[in-house]
């Protein structure tokens, strides 16, 4: 299939496209800046200039391909609303293009919190909460089944691991070497649900080639890992103690450390046979290269 993605140079971009192209499928690459372009192309995809807010372009990539995987996301949480205002411009204008052809539309989401178990994907965010935003853009994604498109949604963990990250497991290294403590909140139990990058590439391809329309996938390979686990492996790496910190210390970054969010894949494996064989997140801390 040639396949049109956005995001394509972003951190999970740049996984998938070498895994669509590694599986013959060739790639069309949404591209806002000349480094962005570069990037598309040394991975051996074609190059289509624009951004989330080029509704002709993300139009014309669509209907230039035979499917379209959407990871793009403006991760601006100063102004979360208007990122996820803009996130819902985007997928309607894609699932517009794809209206009627059957197409595969492969959208992007989070897993959620739900208090006192483990989330699966059947699970949504609770009106209010900063996920409900984009599970309704998610939603409006798998509404569009019925106008003649074959939608999934693949859900990403809080943290999707590997070497190159910049995300949150990057963003609390950074937080240790500046605090001369690696910190936690709370007691440090509350969970985050992980996946290796190459993992969870794979599983954008087989939600494009194999998805049955309406399929709510969970890219999670490490169900649920303590945040103090992760702040002890950070610190024994930096030489650093461990310790509990005010969650306002870590900024936007706290209110996400401080809920238990345990998440499961058992009915994405079963529905696609995906089997995460990439490192769990502390093996890949372990790695060193988030240190170096």
């Amino acid at each position: 299939m040639r396949v049109f993605v956005t995001g394509a140079s972003g951190w999970v971009g740049s996984a998938v496209v070498p895994e669509l192209i590694g599986a013959g499928h060739e790639v069309l690459g949404l591209a806002r800046s000349d480094t962005s372009a570069a990037a598309i192309t040394a991975a051996g995809a074609e190059v289509l200039r624009g951004d989330l807010d080029d509704l002709d372009a993300l139009k014309a990539g669509a209907t230039d391909c035979d499917a379209v995987i959407h990871l793009a996301f403006i991760h601006d949480f100063s102004r979360f609303d208007a990122s996820v205002q803009t996130d819902a411009r985007a997928i309607e204008t894609l699932a517009a293009a794809l209206e009627g052809s059957g197409k595969p539309l492969v959208v992007t989401g989070g897993t959620t919190a739900v208090p006192g178990r483990v989330a699966t994907e059947h699970d949504t965010s609770a009106p209010g909460s900063p996920g409900a935003g984009r599970d309704a853009n998610t939603k409006a994604a798998l509404d569009s089944a019925t106008r003649g498109v074959r939608p999934s949604v693949v859900r990403l963990p809080r943290t999707v691991h590997g070497e190159g990250d910049g995300g949150f497991i990057a963003q609390l290294v950074t937080a240790a070497r500046g605090k001369g403590v690696s910190g936690y909140v709370g007691d440090g139990t509350s969970r985050w649900p992980a996946v290796h990058v190459r993992d969870a590439a794979r599983l954008y391809r087989l939600a494009l080639e194999q998805a049955l329309a309406g399929s709510v996938l969970h890219a999670v390979a490490d169900e649920g890992v303590p945040v103090r686990e992760i702040a002890e492996t950070i610190g024994r790496h930096l030489g650093l103690p461990t310790a509990p910190v005010p969650a306002e210390d870590f900024g936007f970054l706290g209110r996400i450390l401080a809920v238990d969010q345990p998440a499961s894949s058992a009915l994405t494996r079963e529905l696609l046979d995906w089997r995460p064989s990439g490192p769990g997140l502390v093996e890949d801390l372990d790695k060193g290269h988030y240190f170096r």
